[in-house]
């Protein structure tokens, strides 16, 4: 398994960013996505989930930490193998690393992080 980040950067407050996650390594699709983020002397922060297909039969498909409701979208292309994560009205406090993560039998899985900084 293989998570690889992209698409962080600097930002002006109330800006936008769109990250990317992509994957490999394994069959993408019945598999729940994550994005987390860090910032240092904290623990990791679960920002949002998107669930596998196998698992989608009510509709609510995602979920969101309510820092972020209403700001971000967590989507994904099951043909590319890629999970993202719109992120727009952005403020100085959601500035962190970014995370992709995945469980599969039982492990979790990470990729490298990418660094998002809101600023002016």
């Amino acid at each position: 398994v293989q998570l690889v980040e992209s698409g962080g950067g600097l930002v002006q407050p109330g800006g936008s960013l769109r990250l990317s996650c992509a994957a490999s390594g394994f069959t993408f699709s019945p598999y729940a996505m994550s994005w987390y983020r860090q910032v240092p002397g904290k623990e990791r922060e679960l920002v949002a989930t998107i669930i596998g297909a196998a698992r989608v039969t009510t509709g609510v498909i995602t979920h969101y930490a309510d820092s972020v409701k209403g700001r971000f979208t967590i989507s994904r292309d099951n043909a590319k193998n890629t999970v993202y994560l719109q992120m727009n009205s952005l403020k100085p406090e959601d500035t962190a690393v970014y995370y992709c993560q995945t469980k599969k039998d039982s492990y979790d899985y990470w990729g490298q992080g990418t660094q998002v900084t809101v600023s002016s």
